[in-house]
C-alpha cells in the first residue's frame, strides 16, 4: 500500500476492483465514506453486488478474469482523450524512455519467448542506452520507440466494442467508469485504487495490479495525497509476514533467495544489486550489500565474518528455475518426494486449490507437525470421510497454539504501520505462542546436532538463536545493533547500541538487522516506537490526516511512499491545497521525504521513484516474467473458444504442474459452461478454522452455499434453498442454492455466460456445514507469484437427487 488508510479520505475518486471492502475491510471503508461525503465518486467493479456496491456511487459487474481487458480499455481512453498528467508522466515515469530494437509485440506475444521452457528472455525488453550507459529519453513523448508511443500501440486494440464483448460490461457502464475515474488526472485531483484477492488470485494476477499502477502513473496519482494503489489484506499482519519473508522466494526485506547460480556472496550481490549511471537516480537498492550483510550478521552473529562471506555459505541454496511455492511443494509431496512437514496456522486441506490432491498428498508423509488453535481439516486429514485411519501411515503431532490476544508482539497493517500488540491475558491450558514453539524446537534440534552431528551440522550449529522467545528482544534485533564501536558522520556508536535507521547499516559486519525496512522502529534501547500512541500534528499534517507520532511506519516513519512525486521539479506541490511535502527554506517540510535529496531541478536533485534502478515509475515494466505491458489472456479455464485480442488464449507463462495439466477443462467446454468465483464472508475468517469454532459466527453463516442468478436457476430448475451439486473436472461439492439478484448473467462474445459464487470457509470438521469449495478450483498459478487462480474456473451446477454424507 503506497499510502495509509486515513489518506483515502483525500481522494476525489475511488476505484474498488476485486474487493468487497465494506464487509471485509471495514476500517478502510470508513475513509472511503469520508471521501464520498466530501463529493468523491466511489466506483465498485466486481462480478457480484455486495454491501460495497450498495454504498458506492455505482456498481459495475464484470466477468471474472477480465480485469486487464477492462483496465486496458481505460488506458486507451486516457491516451486517446489526452488525459495524462503531462509533467508528472514526462518527468517522473519511464514513458519517455526509448526501447531497444529487440522489443516487439505481435499477436499476444512479446519478443524473446522460448516455447520449450515457457519463459521470456527479458533482455529483449531493454531500454536503448547512450554512450554513458544512461537510458535514452524523449520528453516530448513523440518518438515511435518511446514507451508512451508503444503503450498507445499496445492498447489500440482495447476499444469499447471489444472490451465490452469480452468483459460483459455494457459500453455505457465502461464509459461511466472511465469518465469518473480519469477525471483525477489533474494536479489538484487524486484517485485511489483498492484491490484484494479478486485481483491477485488469477493466472494474470500480478499484471492486474501492474495495470492499476500504470493507470495511476498516467494520471499522476502515486505519491500524492489521496492517491495510491492499495492492497486490502485478508489478515491483520499480511503486510508484516510478507516483509519478513513468509514467501519462499525472498529473504526478509525483499532480497532474492540465494540460488545455485550464485555460489558466492559476491555473485549474489552482483546479480541482485541494480546499477545506474544516471547521477539523478538514487537507486536505493544499491544499498543491498549493507542490508544483506547486516541480515547475515543478525542470523549468524560472531560466526559471520568477512573471511567466511558473513555466513553466506551456511544458507541453503534453491536450485535455479525450480518453483518452491506451496502449489509445487504439495505436488512434490503428492509424488512421495517428502518425508515430513511442519504446518503452523495454515489449513491447506481447505485453502489450497484442488484439495483432493492436497489431501491425497498428505497421506504420503511419514510425519506431520501441526501448530493450531483448533482441530482443522489438515490436522485431521487422516480421519476425513472415506478414509480408514488405520491405513494412514502419517504420524501427526498437534501443538496447541495460543490465540493472538494471548501474546505480545507487533503487526504491520496495509499502510505499513508497525504497531505493538499487547498481550491481553496469559495463554490458556498448555497452549503456547508460535514464537515459543519455534524457539524451543530449534534449540532441541541444535542440541541434537551438537551431540550427534548430522547432515550439514555447521549450518545448524552456527546459527545464533535466543535462549527463550521474547517479543521485545526480537523487535530490537529486527531493528539491529552495532557489533563494535563505529563512527558514522562524526557520531560514535558503542557496541550494542541500536542502529538509528537503515542509512546507518554497513556492509563490513559492524551492524546487524534482521530486516532493513524496520530499522529505525527501535532506534534506542527502551525506545520502541511501535508503542507510541501520540496524536500530535502540525496544521499541515492535520489537514492530510497524518499522525506521525502514532506508532511507526516503514520505512523511517514515512506515511506516503514516493511522496517526492507529489511536487514538481522545483519542489512545489502539484496540489497546494493538500501538500504532502514541500521544499521550504532549503529543506523538506511535511511527511518524511522519500529520500533527502533536494527537488529534481536542483543540481543535487534526484528522481522520486528511488526503489527503481532508473528512479522513474515503471509504465513499462521489464521485471515481470510474462510481459512488460499487461495483456489480456483468458483464465486457464474459459467459457470462450478464442481470445478476441489475440491468438494467444492463456498466459503463456502461467504455472501448471504436470500432474494437473489433464485436470483443466477445455476452452468453452460444454460440460462445464459456468464460471465460478470464490469470496470471503464477513462472519468467517479465511478458511474458517477459528470462526467455525465460534458458535455465534457459525450460526450467522452456518453452511456452504452457491450464489446464482434467477436466470440460471430457472434454466436449471433450481429454487432458492435447494440442495445442488457444483461440479468441475476435478471434483464435486454439495451446497445450498442461493438464488439472488446480486449476480447477473453476462453477454460475452454473443452468448450468455453465467457466473456463480461460493465462499471458501467451510470444511468437513464442522458438522453439517459442507466441504471445501477448493475441491473445485484448479492448480494453476500466476507466473510471477504462483498464487493460484481461485477466482475464475469452469463448473456445472445441477439439482441434487439426494443429500450425501457431506451435505449441509
Amino acid at each position: 500500500m503506497t499510502q495509509h488508510w486515513i489518506d483515502i479520505k483525500n481522494a476525489n475518486a475511488i476505484l474498488i476492483m476485486g474487493s468487497n471492502a465494506a464487509e471485509h475491510h471495514p476500517i478502510s471503508f470508513k475513509w472511503v465514506l469520508k471521501a464520498k461525503d466530501k463529493g468523491a465518486k466511489v466506483i465498485h467493479v466486481d462480478p457480484k453486488f455486495s454491501r460495497t456496491s450498495a454504498r458506492s456511487s455505482f456498481h459495475v459487474p464484470l466477468r471474472s478474469g477480465t480485469d486487464i481487458a477492462f483496465l486496458g480499455g481505460m488506458v486507451k481512453y486516457i491516451l486517446e482523450n489526452d488525459l495524462i498528467q503531462k509533467e508528472y508522466v514526462a518527468e517522473y515515469t519511464n514513458a519517455s524512455f526509448l526501447l531497444g530494437d529487440d522489443y516487439k509485440f505481435e499477436d499476444g506475444m512479446f519478443s524473446g519467448f522460448d516455447p520449450a521452457t515457457g519463459t521470456y528472455d527479458r533482455k529483449k525488453w531493454a531500454f536503448a542506452k547512450d554512450e554513458k550507459g544512461i537510458s535514452k529519453r524523449d520528453k516530448t513523448l513523440k518518438d515511435p520507440r518511446c514507451v508512451f508511443q508503444q503503450l498507445k500501440k499496445h492498447y489500440e486494440r482495447y476499444n469499447l466494442d471489444t472490451v465490452s464483448s469480452v468483459t460483459g460490461v455494457s459500453k455505457a457502464n465502461l464509459l461511466a467508469v472511465y469518465e469518473a475515474y480519469t477525471a483525477t488526472g489533474k494536479p489538484d485531483k487524486a484517485g485511489t485504487i483498492m484491490y484484494a484477492l479478486g485481483w491477485t488470485q488469477h493466472s494474470v494476477g500480478c499484471q492486474n495490479i501492474r495495470l492499476g499502477a500504470m493507470i495511476q502513473l498516467l494520471l499522476g496519482n502515486i505519491g500524492v495525497a489521496g492517491g495510491g494503489v492499495n492492497a486490502l489484506r485478508g489478515e491483520p499482519n499480511v503486510q508484516g509476514s510478507t516483509d519478513h519473508a513468509i514467501l519462499w522466494h525472498i529473504l526478509p526485506g525483499y532480497h532474492a533467495v540465494p540460488t545455485t547460480t550464485w555460489p558466492k556472496l559476491e555473485d549474489y550481490l552482483k546479480a541482485t544489486t541494480p546499477k545506474t549511471n544516471d547521477p539523478k537516480s538514487v537507486n536505493w537498492w544499491g544499498n543491498r550489500p549493507k542490508y544483506v550483510v547486516s541480515l547475515l550478521k543478525g542470523w549468524f552473529g560472531d560466526n559471520a565474518t568477512a573471511e567466511n562471506e558473513f555466513g553466506y555459505q551456511l544458507l541453503p541454496k534453491c536450485d535455479a528455475g525450480v518453483d518452491y511455492s506451496t502449489m509445487f511443494m504439495f505436488d512434490r509431496m503428492y509424488q512421495g518426494k517428502m518425508k515430513g512437514g511442519m504446518i503452523f496456522g495454515h489449513n491447506p486441506c481447505i485453502s489450497m486449490p484442488n484439495t483432493h490432491k492436497i489431501r491425497a498428498a498428505m497421506q504420503t508423509l511419514d510425519w506431520l507437525v501441526m501448530g493450531e488453535v483448533h482441530d482443522t481439516e489438515t490436522s485431521s486429514f487422516w480421519r476425513q470421510p472415506g478414509l480408514d485411519p488405520k491405513k494412514i501411515k502419517t504420524e501427526v503431532f498437534m501443538l496447541p497454539s495460543c490465540q493472538r490476544g494471548e501474546k505480545d508482539g507487533t503487526t504491520s497493517n496495509s499502510g505499513r504501520w508497525h504497531q505493538w500488540h499487547h498481550k491481553g491475558y496469559e495463554p490458556l491450558g498448555e497452549s503456547k505462542s508460535m514464537g515459543w514453539m519455534l524457539v524451543e524446537i530449534f534449540k532441541r534440534v541444535q542440541a541434537l546436532y551438537a551431540k550427534d552431528k548430522g547432515t550439514f551440522a555447521e549450518g545448524v550449529l552456527s546459527h545464533w538463536w535466543p535462549e527463550k522467545y521474547d517479543a521485545e528482544q526480537m523487535s530490537a534485533l529486527i531493528n539491529g545493533v552495532f557489533t563494535r564501536d563505529t563512527t558514522i558522520k562524526d557520531k560514535t556508536y558503542k557496541k550494542g547500541d541500536h542502529v538509528p535507521g537503515f542509512a546507518a547499516l554497513q556492509a563490513d559486519g559492524s551492524t546487524t538487522s534482521l530486516n532493513w525496512l524496520y530499522c529505525g522502529a527501535y532506534p534506542e534501547a527502551g525506545k520502541n516506537l511501535t508503542k507510541r500512541r501520540e496524536l500530535t500534528q502540525t496544521p499541515m499534517q492535520a489537514k492530510l490526516g497524518l499522525f506521525p507520532n502514532y506508532t511507526w511506519a516503514w520505512p523511517m516513519n514515512r506515511r506516503l511512499l514516493y511522496n517526492r512525486a507529489s511536487v514538481d521539479p522545483q519542489g512545489k506541490p502539484f496540489n497546494p491545497e493538500l501538500p504532502v511535502i514541500l521544499w521550504e527554506g532549503g529543506k523538506w517540510v511535511g511527511d518524511v521525504p522519500d529520500g533527502g535529496a533536494p527537488p529534481m531541478a536542483e543540481e543535487k536533485g534526484t528522481y522520486p521513484f528511488i526503489m527503481q534502478a532508473e528512479g522513474h515509475g515503471q509504465i513499462f515494466g521489464p521485471g515481470r516474467v510474462d510481459g512488460p505491458f499487461p495483456e489480456h489472456y483468458e483464465p486457464a479455464e474459459t467459457p470462450l473458444a478464442k481470445n478476441p485480442f489475440s491468438q494467444q488464449m492463456n498466459n503463456p507463462c502461467m504455472k501448471v504442474a504436470k500432474a494437473d495439466v489433464d485436470l483443466l477443462a477445455k476452452n468453452a467446454d460444454p460440460k462445464y459452461p459456468i464460471v465460478l468465483t470464490t469470496y470471503s464472508l464477513t462472519e468467517h475468517w479465511c478458511g474458517g478454522g477459528d470462526t467455525r469454532n465460534t458458535p455465534y459466527l457459525l450460526e450467522a453463516e452456518p453452511q456452504q452455499y452457491v450464489e446464482m442468478s434467477h436466470e440460471l436457476a430457472a434454466e436449471k430448475g433450481i429454487k432458492n434453498g435447494d440442495v445442488v451439486v457444483v461440479e468441475s473436472i476435478r471434483g464435486k461439492v454439495q451446497a445450498i442454492a442461493m438464488v439472488t439478484v446480486r449476480i447477473v448473467p453476462f453477454q460475452v462474445e454473443g452468448k450468455t455466460v453465467h457466473l456463480v459464487g461460493m465462499p471458501f470457509c467451510f470444511g468437513w470438521t464442522t458438522p453439517g456445514c459442507g466441504d471445501a469449495t477448493n475441491r473445485l478450483t484448479p492448480s494453476v498459478g500466476d507466473p510471477n507469484t504462483t498464487i493460484p487462480e481461485y477466482k475464475a474456473c469452469l463448473v456445472n451446477v445441477i439439482k441434487a437427487d439426494k443429500v450425501s454424507e457431506l451435505a449441509i
